[in-house]
């Protein structure tokens, strides 16, 4: 009955609109990149300190619920993670939309969201103390090994290029340690500059990897941006809930992975989803759809991320350690409103802790509604923009996305830099997703090894810390058996196609009498990893991977050059992911060197070199303008400039001027945003 009343206490007209408007908020927010759920949250706590406790933490949480909803929004649209949760969203959601199923699967994911964030929320209320032990379990081996494991799942989720999947990996944790070590305090890798001293801020790099290389290749031809669904097919709830009542096991399976991450410290969104994207493609009778615009990927990377958000909050109620950053500004939250963060918490002040926990979950469920709402215009909106237009837009929020977070010119100029570097990357087949998640999870990872490395040493047991106990020799044989998973039971997958080939010929001969597979009499498929390295080597050779690959091994070399000047503690990580990025390039460079030649592959018909230089040069005269000309003069220059090289057709001058009021309305309205509504500090130049 006191549940019930807690429940009641929730149901108030201010809470439910706390929620509402939370929920609206934080989809906003989530959906813009740059702008982050931790920003959101932080930025709207002194509003809370004049409400009661429960409401206070209601609106709180309703925005970071709805920001990590809100992440998938660009990740379909646009191909860039509004949140680092999102990244495993862009594999299926972003083909969805080019193909012309952008509604379907922006429904698909706020059903899936919304699921996922009841189930988090309904462990949060049911089960937070004995959840709360499974985190304290985990040392810093397991939390090294759990960073590990998840960049492993995203290599091995790169089909067919697992080998640059790891590669990418270790560019994303030698990014990481760019700047002061996170333990020990060295200084390093920063070539003597100012700049780099902070390192490579993670949505910089995020907006930059994912956003800038989308960018150059908009302009690179005229096709339309997104394909525009024929007739009015709206929302297509109907058919999204039978998509995902067919997967249903997948929504369950990945909200149930995402609360269990969630409540481990540090793992995140990010881990979470690419876990249940992996094991969702791992028992799809179709994998081979997964990247393609699979609906089950993105069942399962929404549930999965959503759920994290009630699995977060148990080890920041009950044990005061936040799981992620929002986590963190809320817990702050909950101590000025003198609340007492411990076991006693859920018995001495039941009452608001309760409350908030049903608030979070008629937030989440006003969610459905509030996003079915928002997903209805949002990719009609999109796909029906100019190229003149929606190209400058975008760039514009890349630049303002990258300024707000710490206010700072050098992030806008790094992210620049890093998404021209992850385009060539990307089209000598390194994908951005493993360099992305590689530093996400780079300071956890190095915190990890370096503690691990240090207690082993000092116990003469480095073997042990690393491979003697049980939940780390779990982890590292689910990390192993991922990597191997392809060279184990590819021949099985290859028979089962087989199969379905001689069925669909058999039954096209037969007049469709009989399906019976002339295949049933293939031998079973035996292991055969030098069949698996044969099949590689049969690939052609990829000159442009091996000129990466000898690029690679000399940054390698000159990182562990750098290291004699490091204490042992800020020297071991780097040196280690250094050596191993060798021996993986090594083996890249190897495998080409086996393979035959390929023949020179023909540049995308249309493709327009210039206009992708062009693009690139606006942007950098852009960054360097800000100083003098001030930001929202720099912006309407470059929006202007951008809409002329994103033209490939005669405009009237009427539609011009039409654009160049738009573009005028667009910098202006999100520049009073960022400085007059969220308080960034924008800079100024000589005139503005």
């Amino acid at each position: 009955m006191e549940l019930l009343g807690y429940f009641l206490s929730a149901l108030t007209p201010l809470n439910i609109l706390m929620a509402l408007g939370g929920v609206v908020l934080g989809t906003i927010i989530g959906a813009l990149p740059g702008l982050s759920a931790t920003m959101a949250v932080a930025v709207l706590v002194p509003f809370t300190f004049t409400m009661d406790p429960a409401t206070g933490l209601i609106a709180l949480g309703a925005i970071y619920t709805g920001a990590i909803y809100g992440g998938a929004f660009a990740a379909i649209l646009v191909n860039t993670p509004g949140t680092p949760s999102a990244i495993a969203t862009t594999f299926d959601g972003f083909p969805m939309a080019k193909r012309g199923d952008g509604s379907l699967a922006i429904t698909l994911a706020t059903l899936a969201s919304v699921f996922g964030g009841l189930v988090g929320g309904i462990f949060l209320l049911l089960l937070s103390p004995p959840l709360a032990k499974v985190a304290l379990a985990f040392g810093p081996p397991e939390y090294f090994w759990l960073a590990i494991f998840g960049l492993t799942l995203i290599s091995a989720l790169s089909v067919g290029n697992t080998l640059k999947g790891l590669i990418g990996g270790c560019i994303g944790l030698m990014l990481a340690m760019v700047g002061v070590a996170v333990v020990g305090g060295d200084i390093r890798f920063t070539m003597n500059t100012q700049m780099l001293l902070g390192g490579f801020d993670i949505v910089s790099a995020l907006i930059g990897l994912y956003c800038i290389p989308v960018l150059i290749d908009l302009v690179a031809t005229p096709d339309p941006h997104l394909k525009v669904e024929q007739g009015s097919r709206g929302l297509r709830l109907f058919e999204a809930l039978g998509v995902a009542w067919k997967s249903k096991f997948n929504v369950v399976r990945s909200s149930v992975i995402g609360t269990v991450i969630g409540v481990l410290p540090g793992a995140g969104g990010s881990i979470a989803g690419l876990v249940s994207y992996s094991e969702a493609r791992r028992s799809s009778k179709t994998p081979e759809e997964f990247g393609n615009g699979a609906p089950d990927g993105i069942i399962a990377t929404e549930s999965a991320n959503n759920a994290t958000v009630g699995g977060g909050f148990i080890p920041t109620l009950v044990l005061g350690i936040p799981g992620t950053p929002p986590d963190a500004v809320i817990l702050g939250a909950l101590l000025v409103q003198g609340i007492k963060i411990g076991p006693t918490l859920f018995v001495q002040q039941g009452e608001i802790v309760y409350t908030f926990i049903f608030g979070l979950l008629i937030a989440t469920v006003l969610m459905l509604p509030a996003g079915l709402l928002i997903g209805r215009y949002a990719y009609k909106s999109i796909a029906s923009i100019p190229k003149t237009v929606l190209v400058p837009t975008i760039a514009f929020l890349t630049v303002v996305g990258s300024f707000a977070i710490h206010s700072n010119l050098h992030d806008v100029q790094m992210m620049l830099v890093l998404g021209v570097i992850g385009w060539i990357l990307n089209r000598c087949g390194f994908a951005p997703s493993p360099i992305v998640l590689g530093l996400v999870l780079g300071q956890i990872a190095e915190q990890g090894f370096v503690q691990s490395y240090l207690i082993g040493n000092a116990t003469n047991n480095i073997g042990g810390m690393f491979f003697g106990r049980p939940i780390s020799l779990a982890i590292v044989a689910l990390a192993a058996f991922t990597l191997l998973y392809p060279v184990l039971f590819g021949k099985r997958k290859e028979k089962a196609r087989k199969r379905a080939v001689a069925a669909a010929k058999n039954y096209a001969a037969t007049g469709g009498e009989t399906a019976k597979a002339d295949g049933a009499s293939l031998p079973e498929p035996v292991i055969n990893p030098v069949a698996y390295l044969q099949g590689l080597i049969q690939k052609p050779r990829d000159v442009a991977g091996m000129g990466i690959a000898v690029l690679l091994v000399l940054v390698a070399g000159w990182a562990i050059s750098q290291t004699s000047e490091m204490s042992p503690m800020g020297s071991v990580f780097p040196t280690t992911i250094s050596v191993v990025l060798i021996v993986f390039s090594v083996a890249l460079l190897i495998l080409n060197f086996l393979r035959k030649p390929a023949e020179r592959a023909a540049e995308q018909e249309g493709a327009s070199v210039i206009r992708r230089i062009s693009l690139i040069v606006v942007m950098g005269f852009w960054v360097v303008l800000i100083p003098f000309t001030g930001f929202w003069l720099a912006a309407i220059l470059a929006f202007l400039s951008l809409s002329r090289v994103a033209c490939y057709e005669n405009v009237p001058a009427k539609r011009i001027i039409v654009e160049t009021l738009a573009g005028f309305a667009i910098v202006t309205g999100l520049y009073w945003l960022m400085a007059d509504v969220l308080l960034i500090r924008m800079p100024s130049g000589l005139l503005f």
